[in-house]
């Protein structure tokens, strides 16, 4: 087993608590409504302490079916969050996990900056590349822009 570390940031004109809010505290009730071309469900599975389990069910046709987050923690004051995914989604046989680590920061226009840290556990001798890396995380934005353009559309929504 191999762990490939990659950040990245994503800037957002939404303010730092209302992207973790909907991100995190309403993700039940947000993502399926902010992209119902994406995602039919989102249930908890415990009371959203860490070790709690999160399955995000996709609508039919898209790559995946489902994907299982564990969560590690979050942090409402500093607007972070930490889980790791462990089942489904694009594992696949290659890798064992993915765990990530968020945090929005306020940037200077109002907006926020999401940063990310993300480890990607590999099983025996695969090597992740970044281009699939990148990959990855591009097909999890269309699901923030979708949450985001949800959040600017409906400025009393996560307040």
């Amino acid at each position: 087993m191999g762990v490939v570390s990659y950040e990245f940031e994503v800037t957002s004109p939404i303010a730092p608590a209302r992207l973790f809010k909907a991100f995190v505290l309403e993700a039940a009730k947000v993502w399926p409504t902010a992209a119902p071309h994406a995602v039919k469900s989102v249930e908890l599975e415990g009371d959203a302490s860490p070790g709690s389990i999160v399955k995000i069910t996709f609508v039919e046709g898209l790559p995946y079916q489902y994907m299982k987050h564990q969560i590690g923690g979050h942090d409402e004051n500093n607007f972070s969050y930490s889980y790791s995914m462990i089942e489904g989604g694009p594992l696949g046989d290659k890798l064992e996990k993915i765990s990530y680590e968020n945090q929005f920061v306020a940037a200077a226009d109002g907006g926020s900056i999401c940063k990310s840290s993300i480890k990607y556990y590999t099983i025996g001798d695969y090597v992740i590349t970044e281009d699939e890396i990148k990959a990855l995380i591009k097909g999890s934005e269309v699901v923030y822009k979708a949450i985001e353009a949800y959040l600017l559309a409906n400025p009393d929504a996560c307040n």
